[in-house]
């Protein structure tokens, strides 16, 4: 029997921090049972660029298919083709209103509201320091309507040692809410012996 591929949508937009969808796409492109669609707004490629000196072309090489962000008549677009995810990172705080208002006005925000409508999971990789009420609010929306928003905030337990470790950290939580196997990165496995110490002598 055939199984079908997991289908997912990566969007990569104009907030800083391309190098967590290119990372994620990395990852996602090692498992031949994973099928992945790109969606890349203009503020995104300039930051390709501006980051990781990287063109679209190049990541084109990591993925199935790439879709236009004004194609508004993709295959994504349609609550009829049948992805199992979506990712958008990382998502500007425009992208996160427009999902929030339920602008579907180019194909990345038109992508997430079919998410949100199918009830399938979409993850937003929030980009931006300091929240203003906006965008507070406009999370609180996103996460009522079922989307999940994920800043994408370091964590220190398990000691990275290279901005790499602290990205593919980040990346492994995301690529865990997409139901997706790995080991990208160690996971927390309870407190150090010493530590364990410490609170006992304490």
């Amino acid at each position: 029997m055939l199984t079908k591929p997991k289908r997912l949508i990566v969007a990569i937009t104009g907030a800083s921090g391309a190098t967590y969808g290119v990372r994620l796409l990395q990852v996602l492109s090692n498992m031949p049972e994973i099928e992945i669609h790109l969606v890349v707004s203009e503020s995104g490629l300039l930051n390709l660029q501006q980051e990781l000196d990287m063109s679209l072309t190049q990541l084109e090489a990591l993925v199935d298919v790439t879709h236009h962000i004004n194609n508004i008549g993709a295959t994504i677009a349609s609550g009829s083709f049948q992805s199992d995810g979506m990712v958008v990172a990382p998502c500007s705080m425009r992208t996160l209103a427009a999902v929030a208002h339920g602008l579907s006005d180019n194909l990345i925000t038109r992508a997430a509201d079919v998410m949100l409508k199918e009830r399938r999971r979409l993850i937003l990789m929030v980009r931006e320091t300091p929240f203003n009420l906006a965008h507070l609010r406009n999370m609180t929306s996103v996460t009522e309507m079922g989307g999940i928003i994920y800043p994408p905030l370091p964590c220190f337990y398990h000691r990275p040692q290279t901005i790499a470790d602290i990205i593919d950290q980040t990346v492994s939580r995301v690529i865990d809410l997409l139901g997706v196997p790995h080991k990208l990165a160690p996971r927390w496995e309870g407190l150090t012996a010493a530590t364990q110490n410490n609170l006992a002598g304490g």
